[in-house]
């Protein structure tokens, strides 16, 4: 949670604060008694070493002198008094005033700490031994003042009742210094908090909270603790704040602000090691620390057996840490060490476990700060809400942001309101910015390269492109590049459950690196390092302003748009440019040059019919140019060396791929909707580094090459290619898990040789998951008649709608088989008959025949929906299905399942809804987790007998029973449903889906 500075006035404060003591001691004393000997140890104890506010009045003072009114303002403005009651303590009116006044001021004695120096409790008590003489000489001389007298006995006897110290019970006075400045310790500062601060600090209890827990006070070991975050995010006001509420409880405490300019300036870090050595070497030893060896010295000598509290502010560089707190046994038991910094891999490199990160503000919070900033109250004034809105929309929770804006726009109307907005919306403040490019001045320049990349042209995009992006511009590995700016608060993750991490950072952020560009040169984007905003890319192309200093341009439009620029003379001036993006921008002409610099080029719609020849892109990594009037691609064969990646999908003028004979790490090519592509150069059966080749919808391709040799093959689309009848053969030996499909292909026949590969497959159907082994998958319209007879590593089989007559395998690793919407009937020589569901005519019926139960052990998904099964079909040795987990049997037409598949022991999703015939349903598995589904089953009229199941071990159950008529007609149903859930799971929360929509 993000902190802000802001100190609320009594006004902001929804509950009174505690009393604000001027003086955390005050001292009353007979300076004949104590002054030079005792009072100047004590004195020094607490005011020196322990950094408690004292007040001690050393005058001499004439006899018959009244107490002044400084010295009694002096008892008012005191937390508490220590009265150090000596031999001839009540010889001195003075000093018998003082102890009237604070008796009278500090109603709470446990405020009141007297010390019997060299006196009886009782003498005093009873005004005996010299106090007797004292009060004797007393009557005389204030005969006429008798009240005064014996107003001054009732304060002794009153302060001698008072719990104190008493000096005989001690072997020395140091000892008794040290009883006595324990005492005070706990009386001033009696409990280890960091809640109740007077100040009202925005966002400040979760983050307090958090600390205490880091901190930990009862223990005591030694221990560091890291807060960090982004620049002006609050960091060093959270220290400071915890500095205040706990430094009372260390023996010795320091807050050293700005490690990072205070070492930066001095190029040591002398002055910091002198600045926490100061309280303990004072200033006639000071002067030893001369470098910063003998600080480390120092520092280790004296500090070990001390608890101390220190704080780091704003550490940047890890030698900071090495001499200024080293290791852990460089301080006492109970010590506390925090370390304030925008860089977290600091912290991870020493060793740093404990850390607290700050976050911005949300919504609220950043209006209440920039309220008590803008307005002096915690809500916007009448008729500024929405203009506060704007504000909050660029100030993005950043609470210095929020103060620094709040504090420009106090007291001005709207119109200089919408002025001040109009300008931040544009170009933000500079006292923000300074603050947060404080990080981007650390950097390394390639990581600098990496954050200006990210912040113009990748915020919001997966983490693995990126990476994949930028290194392909760079040649280099830039993950760690973007970890170390993680670790910098320059850039954040965001999680998420369906897609990769995406990289995020603040808008003010994003802004800083915007401005960093611009001033490369402010009035001419012509000589920018990344061209990102279509104003500024115009403005080059149309004035053939760029220069060698572009490297970076990326242009997308939301959509396609025809624009009159002249990209000729442009590139020729861009010798050093490395990554152009063009998306839905449509040139009237293509461009005659390209720098053969470039190592990505993506441009949909790209005009020409083909690359310029005078492209010679060496180092060109990835190639796309999908929706382009390209009729080919290159002429002959052309070198590409380290092209990986090629997409011209959706090209509907492309006639013939190129020659790849000298694209030796193709990786991926993507002809996808090439509509017009006939040919398929030869070259392609030797791309050996080939993962991923898409053919699909390329509806006039005929013929393949007869064999290919594409050992790191994973993906092979021909789905909708109608004129395909052969598949080529797979020589050599794949490495990989390989997919193929074939959906609308005229292919009639697997290839022999696919029974040699290793794998046939990439991912799964469910959970999206990579599987060893293989998958083959033919829906819908796809021909293949027949598969090869042993497949043994098959996992996964997929033959939805398929026009397969027969299938005879041998799959002993079967995990995933999926007959949906093909038609069975009974046959007892084999599991299924299966007929066509399409529309074509099929009049033999199709068979599908398993060589044996046992080859299906390891099934763990089997889809047979809306496949036709009618009553018996579904055989007993289904229970031999053990490691079944989901069985899929809806829009199917028997009445009954069988029996046995109560044994199906890991068994957690059973879908048998829509089977509208199905009249009872037989006892259920035993698992740790089901789900049942019978929606839709409108003659269903019996469930299981919950006393038949064999165990009770279900922790989490569901039951769907939508459109369940019958159920509902008959009470004894109803009552079973509810029996059902309690047997299989009596100490869960089974739910239920309602009976009828």
């Amino acid at each position: 949670m993000a902190l802000s500075t802001q100190r609320a006035s009594a006004s902001l404060s929804a509950e009174s604060a505690p009393p604000q003591w001027k003086h955390d001691v005050f001292q009353s004393f007979r300076g004949a008694d104590t002054r030079r000997g005792f009072m100047s140890h004590l004195d020094h104890e607490l005011r020196y070493r322990q950094t408690i506010k004292t007040f001690k009045d050393d005058r001499d003072l004439e006899i018959g002198a009244t107490i002044s009114p400084e010295l009694l303002t002096a008892i008012e403005e005191s937390h508490l008094a220590i009265i150090v009651l000596s031999p001839n303590y009540a010889s001195s009116p003075w000093c018998l005033d003082e102890l009237s006044k604070i008796l009278e001021c500090m109603e709470d004695t446990n405020r009141i700490l007297p010390i019997f120096y060299d006196v009886d409790p009782s003498d005093v008590r009873y005004q005996k031994g010299g106090f007797a003489e004292a009060f004797t000489k007393h009557e005389e001389r204030f005969s006429e003042e008798a009240e005064k007298v014996k107003r001054w006995r009732a304060a002794l006897r009153k302060v001698a009742n008072i719990s104190g110290l008493d000096s005989k019970n001690y072997k020395s006075e140091a000892e008794l210094i040290k009883n006595i400045v324990k005492c005070v310790w706990t009386k001033v500062h009696p409990t280890f908090m960091l809640s109740g601060s007077p100040e009202n600090l925005v966002g400040i209890d979760f983050a307090l909270e958090q600390l205490r827990l880091q901190l930990a006070p009862e223990e005591n070991d030694v221990r560091f603790i890291g807060i960090w975050g982004m620049g002006g995010v609050g960091k060093t006001t959270l220290a400071k704040l915890v500095f205040e509420k706990i430094s009372h409880h260390f023996e010795l405490s320091s807050f050293l602000f700005d490690v990072r300019e205070v070492s930066a300036k001095h190029g040591t870090l002398v002055a910091l090691q002198k600045q926490l050595l100061f309280p303990i070497l004072k200033e006639e030893n000071i002067i030893r620390v001369w470098d910063e060896e003998s600080g480390i010295f120092f520092t280790k000598t004296y500090l070990w057996n001390k608890k101390v509290l220190l704080i780091l502010d704003d550490v940047d560089k890890l030698n900071q840490l090495e001499k200024l707190v080293g290791e852990k046994t460089w301080f006492g038991v109970g010590s506390r060490i925090i370390i304030t910094t925008r860089n977290e891999r600091l912290l991870v490199q020493h060793d740093i476990a404990r850390r607290h990160k700050v976050k911005v503000l949300n919504n609220g919070q950043a209006l209440k700060l920039f309220s008590q900033h803008a307005f002096k109250k915690n809500q916007p004034a009448e008729g500024f809400l929405e203009l506060s809105q704007r504000v909050l929309h660029c100030a993005k929770g950043l609470p210095l942001a929020l103060k620094t804006l709040g504090t420009l726009l106090y007291t001005r109307d709207q119109d200089a309101w919408n002025s001040v907005l109009h300008n931040v919306e544009k170009i933000p403040n500079p006292t923000v910015l300074d603050s947060l490019k404080v990080s981007y001045d650390g950097l390394e320049e390639m990581e600098k390269k990496i954050f200006l990349h990210v912040a113009c042209f990748h915020k919001g995009k997966d983490k693995e492109k990126i990476i994949e992006i930028l290194d392909s511009i760079w040649d280099i590995s830039s993950l760690i590049g973007i970890d170390i700016l993680i670790e910098k608060s320059l850039l954040t993750i965001k999680k998420n459950n369906l897609r990769s991490d995406t990289v995020e950072m603040h808008d003010l952020i994003q802004e800083m690196a915007w401005e960093i560009i611009r001033q490369e040169s402010v009035d001419e984007p012509g000589k920018w390092s990344c061209l990102w905003h279509p104003n500024n890319i115009s403005a080059v192309f149309m004035n053939n302003t760029g220069t060698s200093a572009i490297e970076a341009i990326v242009l997308g439009l939301p959509k396609s748009e025809v624009v009159h620029w002249n990209c000729n003379k442009a590139f020729s001036k861009m010798p050093k440019l490395r990554l152009l993006e063009f998306d839905n921008v449509i040139f009237s002409s293509g461009p005659k040059v390209l720098p053969n610099s470039l190592r990505i080029i993506r441009w949909s719609w790209y005009f020409s019919k083909s690359l310029t020849p005078k492209f010679h892109p060496r180092f060109l990594v990835k190639l796309e140019m999908p929706y382009s009037k390209l009729v080919r691609l290159w002429d002959g064969a052309k070198d590409f060396p380290k092209l990986k990646y090629i997409d011209l999908s959706y090209s509907h003028k492309l006639a013939s791929t190129p020659d790849f004979t000298r694209v030796p790490v193709l990786e991926e090519l993507n002809l996808k909707s090439c509509t017009n592509l006939i040919e398929v150069h030869g070259s392609i059966a030797v791309l050996k580094r080939l993962k991923r080749l898409d053919l699909s919808d390329c509806k006039n391709i005929e013929s393949l090459p007869s064999e290919v040799e594409m050992d790191s093959l994973e993906y092979f689309s021909l789905r909708g290619c109608s004129k395909v009848k052969k598949l080529p053969e797979f020589e050599g030996h794949m490495k990989s898990s390989f997919k193929l499909i074939l959906n609308g292909t005229a292919v009639e026949q697997i290839p022999s040789s696919i029974e040699g590969l290793v794998g046939l497959a990439v991912e799964g159907i469910y959970n999206r998951r990579s599987l060893s082994g293989q998958i083959v998958y033919m829906q819908r319209s796809s021909k293949v008649v027949k598969l090869p007879g042993e497949m043994e590593c098959l996992e996964e089989l997929e033959l939805s709608e398929s026009a397969m007559r027969e299938l005879l395998l041998v799959m002993i690793s079967n995990k995933y088989l999926s007959l949906h919407r093909s038609s069975t009937s009974r046959d007892h020589s084999a599991w299924f008959r299966i007929r066509k569901s399409h529309p074509d005519p099929a009049p033999d019926p199709l068979g599908l025949v398993l060589s044996s139960r046992n080859d299906l052990f390891s099934l763990a998904s089997l889809d047979l929906s809306d496949c036709n099964i009618g009553e018996g079909v579904i055989p007993d040795c289904i229970s031999c299905c053990l490691c079944l987990v989901r069985l899929i049997l809806r829009g199917n037409n028997f009445f009954s399942l069988p029996a046995n598949i109560r044994f199906l022991s890991k068994l957690r999703y059973l879908d048998l809804s829509l089977c509208r015939r199905l009249q009872q349903l037989p006892d259920l598995p035993s698992s740790e987790s089901l789900l049942v589904n019978v929606d839709d089953c409108t003659s269903l009229r019996r469930l299981s007998d919950p006393s038949n199941l064999r165990g009770a071990n279900v922790y989490d159950f569901d039951f769907s029973c939508h459109n369940c008529f019958r159920l509902v007609e008959e009470e004894s149903s109803i009552n079973r449903i509810f029996a059902m859930m309690m047997r299989l799971a009596p100490n869960s929360c089974p739910k239920v889906v309602s009976l009828v929509d």
